[in-house]
This record gives C-alpha cells, sequence and structure tokens, in this order.
C-alpha cells in the first residue's frame, strides 16, 4: 500500500464539451417529465365532461329524420350536428368528426344497423362512442338484439325534443368523462413510470462512485453490514477482498492524474467482470484501493476469485514505467469469516486489511489470504 498518497485524481475536473454534453443529457432525461407535468396540466385544465362541446353523428339515409333532428338541436349550445347517408362511411367518419354520440338508423339499404354497430364496437377509435338506435319498431326482441349488438340505448323514432336532447346529452358526457378519466390515467401511469425511474437513478448515483461507477464507500459500508447480519443469522462465510493498486502515485508523477483516472477506471470494470455471483459486490473504498464482498463463500473460493481479478488486470498491459513487470499491477489481501453478533463487522475489513499489507510487502502483484 503506497504510503505517499497522490493527490485526489480529477474526478471532478471536466471539460467544457463534458460540460455541455452532460447539460444536453439533462434536458434529454427531463425531455418525458415535461412531457407528462404538459398532459397533467392539460387534464387539470379540461372543463368538466358537462361543458365540452357535443358531437352528435347521425348515420341514416332518410331525409326527414335528418332534417327533424337538425331542427330539434338547432338552439341547443354545445352541440353540433353531423349527418352521414352511406354506411360504407359510417366508421370513418364517426372517428373524423370526434362524434360523442352516434344516432344509428335500424335500417339502411345495403346493411342494418345492427351490423354497423358491431363495426363501431370492433374499432379501437370508435368502440367507446354511445351508440343510440333509431327505429319504429318497438319489439322488446328487436330491442333486445340492439342491446346485444352493443348499442347504448334504443330510441323510437322521431322522438320528443326534450327527450332526444337529455339522451344525447347524457350520453355524451358519460362519453366525455370517459376520455377524461382515461387521459387521467394514462398520464398518471406515465408520471408513475417517469417517478420510479428517477428515483432508481437517484439511488444509483446515492450508491455510486462518481469516477469508477462501482458502489461507493457509503454503499460499501450498508451492504457490508447488511450482509454480516445476514451471516450471523444463517451462519455462513463472509468474504472481503482489499485491493490496491500497485506504485499508483508513480504512475500519477509519471503519466499524469488523467492517465491515473483512467487506470483506476480500467481496474475497477476489471473488477467487475470478473464477479460471477449477483451476490457479490464491487467497490471503490479510496484512493486507488477497492473492496469487494464476497457473501456465502469458502477461503478457497475467495483465493480463487482473488487469482482471478490479479491475473485479469495484469493482462490488461496497461504500461507502468515505474513497475517491476512493466505494466499495472494490484495487490490483493483476502480475508474470510462466519460472522457473529459478538464481534464487529470491522473485523472482517481489518483482517482483509492485513492480507493486504503482507501482499504488497512481500512484493505486490500477489494474493494473501489474512488467518
Amino acid at each position: 500500500m503506497d504510503t505517499s498518497k497522490p493527490p485526489q485524481n480529477a474526478a471532478t475536473l471536466h471539460s467544457a464539451d463534458d460540460a455541455n454534453a452532460q447539460a444536453h443529457a439533462l434536458v434529454a432525461e427531463d425531455a418525458p417529465n415535461l412531457a407528462s407535468d404538459d398532459a397533467l396540466a392539460r387534464i387539470l385544465a379540461a372543463p368538466p365532461a358537462a361543458e365540452c362541446p357535443i358531437m352528435v353523428l347521425l348515420v341514416g339515409d332518410q331525409a326527414v329524420i335528418a332534417e327533424g333532428v337538425r331542427e330539434a338541436l338547432a338552439d341547443e349550445p354545445g352541440i353540433d350536428f353531423r349527418n352521414c347517408a352511406s354506411w360504407e362511411d359510417a366508421v370513418r367518419c364517426a372517428e373524423e368528426t370526434r362524434a360523442t354520440v352516434i344516432l344509428q338508423d335500424l335500417v339502411m339499404p345495403g346493411t342494418d344497423g345492427l351490423t354497423l354497430v358491431r363495426q363501431y364496437r370492433l374499432n379501437a377509435a370508435t368502440r367507446d362512442i354511445p351508440i343510440v338506435v333509431l327505429s319504429t319498431n318497438e319489439e322488446p326482441l328487436v330491442k333486445s338484439a340492439a342491446f346485444a349488438a352493443g348499442s347504448s340505448d334504443y330510441l323510437v323514432k322521431l322522438p320528443d325534443r326534450i327527450e332526444l336532447i337529455a339522451r344525447i346529452r347524457y350520453h355524451s358526457c358519460s362519453y366525455l368523462h370517459l376520455l377524461q378519466r382515461d387521459e387521467a390515467y394514462r398520464a398518471l401511469r406515465q408520471s408513475q413510470r417517469q417517478l420510479l425511474a428517477t428515483n432508481l437513478e437517484l439511488q444509483r448515483l446515492t450508491h455510486s462512485d462518481g469516477l469508477t461507477g462501482l458502489s461507493n464507500r457509503r454503499h460499501l459500508d450498508q451492504y457490508l453490514a447488511a450482509e454480516w447480519h445476514r451471516g450471523t443469522r444463517d451462519k455462513t462465510g463472509l468474504g472481503l477482498l482489499m485491493i490496491d493498486v500497485d506504485h499508483f502515485k508513480a504512475y500519477n508523477d509519471t503519466y499524469g492524474h488523467v492517465a491515473g483516472d483512467e487506470v483506476l477506471k480500467s481496474v475497477a470494470h476489471t473488477i467487475e467482470a470478473c464477479l460471477g455471483h449477483s451476490l457479490d459486490l464491487a467497490a471503490r473504498f479510496g484512493g486507488e484501493e477497492f473492496a469487494v464482498v464476497v457473501p456465502d463463500t469458502s477461503v478457497g473460493g475467495l483465493r480463487l476469485l482473488a487469482e482471478k481479478i490479479r491475473i485479469a488486470v495484469e493482462d490488461r498491459a496497461i504500461t507502468h514505467a515505474g513497475s517491476a513487470e512493466g505494466v499495472v499491477t494490484i495487490s490483493i489481501g483476502a480475508a474470510m469469516v462466519v460472522p457473529s453478533a459478538a464481534e464487529p463487522v470491522t473485523t472482517l475489513i481489518e483482517a482483509a486489511g492485513v492480507g493486504l499489507y503482507r501482499a504488497k510487502h512481500d512484493g505486490k502483484n500477489q494474493v494473501a489470504v489474512s488467518g
């Protein structure tokens, strides 16, 4: 372990380009949040369903019926009227006019009204629009068939003006309320997803080392304490590797702190790539030192992992003129204990530290198991 520590490597020294890139990234990340905020603002600003404009679409070929409905609605505020005389255009017309209620004639040339009702219900854009079937037939079986096909109401044409307007307003208000509710649910779900993603990212940043991307010291201490508690309960072995980059001060002095930062990143990525179990945790302990928590392990398994990491770092062949090997190497201290409530977690840290001291003292670029 190098006794003379180099100045802190410039994890916080970013160029102007880096700052601009980060600013653009933050704007991009905030775009979905802004969209969600706009959607919520739009929903809150929307008038109640009862005050929204109503679009009545009559689908029928009888001009006298169309004229009667038009006259009945002529003086009604907030109600617009359209007539579609061709059954082939009915679904398209309902989509384009954004009808809030459809008055569907039961009998039309070339088809029947119930076939059109089924088509409305099969179309994603029209399946929820209220449909009022208009007919001269008052037979209960016909009415039953209309409701079975998907109609919302049934009126014998031409109904009284007051009744017609009341039903139109009732069905349109219900439909507009449904649209507002669905939009609010969609915005709420989107907001919840974004909140979850933000919380996860915040947790990641809170737990991460800014330079290497590994867990930081705070998260390491929390995780080690949790695994110590679990090992105490389950009577399972808990291992710890303490890793130090050999001759790191000399590397900084020779190649500069920016190059030193790159070495730390490379070593960190190499350590993480060597881990084989989801419970293993790699962290930056401080400076050029790293730690690996290895739950549910044995002394032999811990030594094998340590050697795997040591060899992998040496195989990266990062040039280091100040090293006897000519490349960047690491020394590793390993310790494994079965946790006990009678001992603090620092017992394991100190044991691994003893191993690391021995590895450095005996020539570096090696693994020493303590205990």
